[in-house]
């Protein structure tokens, strides 16, 4: 089965090149005294991952260029909609954000009773940074390229299995996006969390994984773990020698762990403009790029638009593939 994907990178890149002309500048009607207090990150994940990690390179420079102290607050639980769902409810008056990733696309497919709406009930702010997923292997599983993957799935129908950090996460719909485009099957092993995923990997428990980089990154890198491919449209520069799974004949096939602000629906145009402003400002700077970086994320910045068109764009993709790989919440 052949599963067309949209490119999100390729979809800020338009909305980028649309509105280069027009720059970043600041609102008129911005008031003087916003932000005059704490601003709060909800956070949608515990402490410890790839998105609170990625939140609290950018807390500290964020707060200077706001001139207001940015709170981070972990709240984790079902892929992220906890979180989510309280924002939803706060006030918008920009002194609550959501700090989250790209599952928050991935959700309204496994998650069909949400208690909010993704698109009605926030609006986007700015895309702080992408992430590839990256495909590991145990060092003694006998299949040493994805060409070797696809293979033994084809010669051992349900000999193969894969992990990922849980149900519905992007490594989870990386390995079904695979296996349908492929034509095999693969049996998905959910975690909850790339630490307890990359140790059983390399114990042999579970052959492969699909998980973000940081996760992976120093296993790989101590030869602990082999890497076969990553899930962007171009290379990692953390692995530069890792090819993309498009590069294997997968046309098309982009899984980009975005990490994006969010303010409730509401928020005025001139404090998501100043939000904006500062995210920019930040991600410009080359020691906060190096920080991501060395986490195997790039800074992405761009326009609310850009980032609105991401996420409009990646529902319909992400219901395709929960619908045909039948994904379903834990």
């Amino acid at each position: 089965m052949k599963l067309v994907q949209l490119s999100s990178a390729s979809l800020v890149a338009s909305v980028i090149l649309l509105t280069a002309n027009f720059g970043f500048a600041q609102s008129s009607a911005i008031p003087s005294t916003y932000p005059n207090k704490p601003i709060k990150f909800v956070v949608p994940y515990p402490p410890g991952g790839g998105t609170d990690v990625i939140a609290r390179i950018v807390q500290e420079p964020l707060s200077q260029e706001l001139g207001a102290q940015i709170v981070i607050d972990n709240r984790g639980g079902a892929g992220g909609s906890i979180g989510t769902d309280i924002v939803s409810k706060s006030p918008n008056d920009g002194y609550t954000v959501l700090f989250t990733l790209s599952s928050h696309t991935i959700n309204p497919a496994i998650y069909p009773k949400l208690s909010f709406n993704t698109e009605k009930d926030f609006l986007p702010v700015a895309t702080v940074a992408s992430l590839p997923q990256i495909l590991v292997a145990n060092n003694d599983f006998p299949a040493k390229t994805v060409k070797d993957i696809v293979a033994l799935a084809k010669a051992k129908p349900d000999s193969i299995s894969y992990a990922s950090v849980g149900n519905g996460s992007p490594g989870h719909l990386a390995g079904a996006m695979m296996a349908s485009a492929a034509g095999i099957k693969m049996t998905h092993i959910p975690y909850r969390g790339g630490g307890p995923a990359v140790t059983d990997v390399m114990a042999g428990q579970v052959p492969l994984l699909w998980v973000s980089i940081p996760a992976a990154a120093n296993f790989i890198k101590a030869g602990k773990l082999k890497a076969l491919a990553v899930s962007t449209l171009k290379r990692t520069p953390v692995f530069p020698d890792v090819p993309t799974m498009a590069e294997l004949g997968f046309k098309d096939f982009e899984v980009d762990s975005w990490y994006a602000m969010f303010v409730p629906a509401g928020t005025s145009k001139s404090i998501i403009d100043r939000l904006n402003q500062a995210a920019n400002k930040v991600l410009s700077n080359s020691s906060v790029k190096e920080k991501l970086l060395a986490q195997g994320a790039e800074a992405v910045g761009g326009t609310p638009e850009a980032l609105g068109k991401v996420v409009s764009a990646e529902i319909p993709k992400w219901t395709k593939v929960v619908k045909e790989a039948n994904i379903k919440a834990e």
